[in-house]
């Protein structure tokens, strides 16, 4: 015969402080299940854009039946030696970009470095290197992209010698720098404060003990 078993549930800031532990560990283990580094990848298009980058695509199937292409950008992380991120693209010279990333981004050093140095090297090669970025491999990190750099000079001349390899590091510092913004926007979206704020937001309810129920 069915019974009627009445529980009591809390919000959040009715718990105590072990049972609030308990209710964000149960967020955080299904809470990522969305796209929730968007802005990062967005931000990232933007300032490849103005570095000369080019992603390429893959194509991605729609509910609604159509398909949309999305830029081949991945990571994996952030706990596991190999984690990183990479992307694949690319890459020629464009004018003015060390000026519009400062502008773009004017705190952020590491972008302005990067920027500084792909206009160094392309300046000693006549603003003629170009480099293509796929991946290879099982993971996701900057060494898992297969970079090859070439100078498309009418007159066929060759590249400097340090052409090659100071365009891979500027290419593969860039993915050091995406991994690092994901990885912050991560620990932001996991924090506590974050976190009480998105279970509150969503009227989320307890048992005394922490364990969702309602």
């Amino acid at each position: 015969m069915p019974e009627i078993i009445e529980t009591t549930v809390y919000r959040l800031d009715e718990l105590s402080d072990a049972a609030k532990d308990k209710a964000r560990a149960w967020y955080r283990e299904g809470g990522f299940d969305y796209d929730w580094y968007d802005s990062v990848y967005e931000d990232f298009q933007q300032i490849a854009e103005i570095l000369g980058i080019r992603f390429k695509t893959r194509t991605v199937r729609l509910m609604g039946g159509g398909t949309r292409q999305e830029p081949r950008i991945a990571f994996t992380g952030f706990w596991s030696q190999g984690d990183g991120a990479s992307f694949e693209c690319y890459y020629s010279y464009r004018r003015n970009a060390p000026a519009e990333i400062r502008s773009y981004a004017p705190m952020d050093t590491k972008l302005h470095e990067i920027a500084d140095t792909l206009l160094a090297i392309q300046r000693r090669n006549f603003y003629q290197l170009r480099a293509e970025v796929s991946h290879r491999g099982h993971y996701y990190h900057e060494y898992c992209m297969s970079i090859s750099v070439e100078r498309n000079s009418p007159t066929y001349q060759d590249m400097t010698t340090d052409a090659e390899e100071i365009v891979t590091e500027a290419l593969r510092d860039l993915a050091r720098w995406l991994y690092r913004q994901l990885e912050r926007e991560y620990d932001y979206l996991s924090s506590d404060g974050a976190v009480d704020e998105t279970i509150v937001a969503n009227e989320y309810t307890f048992t005394e003990t922490g364990r969702r129920f309602g």
